[in-house]
């Protein structure tokens, strides 16, 4: 199943790249954005937004946001693992892969992620491709994740813009 996600930032790309870098916000987003029973584990950044960088999130979350229908797969809880690899910045524009996966579930998200200047601010796209290996209910798999992946990049746009907002230059 095909995945875009658009998320919109009040601040230049290098404000941004600069924000994604940061451990302590990739640690705060990750609790915000998770909700109030998701337990983040891991986060790791190496690099730095000048000469590329790598984010690494494993997390905790509740299976709510998932239909019931689905939860059978996945059980009450979804450990997640998130890594987006950024390259370095030309000029305005930045691109990324990222790579999402339920462990425990047969659930994978790959694709690229992109900042770019957009008006006064940033627009930063993820693109990818949610794979569920689920004989027959497989597309269901996706769609839940979809449904899931889309409230937590939601989830996390707010947490950015916040941020941003708290954190002046």
């Amino acid at each position: 199943m095909h995945l875009t996600v658009e998320q919109r930032f009040d601040a230049s790309p290098t404000r941004v790249a600069a924000m994604l870098a940061d451990t302590e916000f990739v640690r705060w987003r990750a609790r915000r954005s998770g909700g109030p029973t998701s337990v983040v584990e891991q986060v790791d950044v190496t690099g730095s937004p000048d000469a590329g960088f790598t984010v690494v999130v494993r997390r905790t979350l509740p299976t709510d946001q998932i239909p019931a229908h689905v939860r059978g797969f996945v059980g009450s809880q979804l450990e997640i693992r998130q890594a987006e690899a950024w390259e370095a910045a030309e000029g305005e524009s930045r691109v990324g892969t990222v790579a999402l996966e339920i462990a425990g579930a047969p659930v994978r998200l790959t694709g690229t992620v992109v900042l770019v200047a957009d008006g006064d601010g940033t627009l930063q796209r993820y693109t990818g491709e949610i794979k569920a290996s689920v004989p027959l209910f497989g597309a269901a798999v996706e769609d839940a994740a979809a449904t899931a992946i889309r409230a937590t990049l939601a989830a996390e746009e707010s947490a950015g813009a916040e941020w941003l907002a708290t954190h002046p230059q």
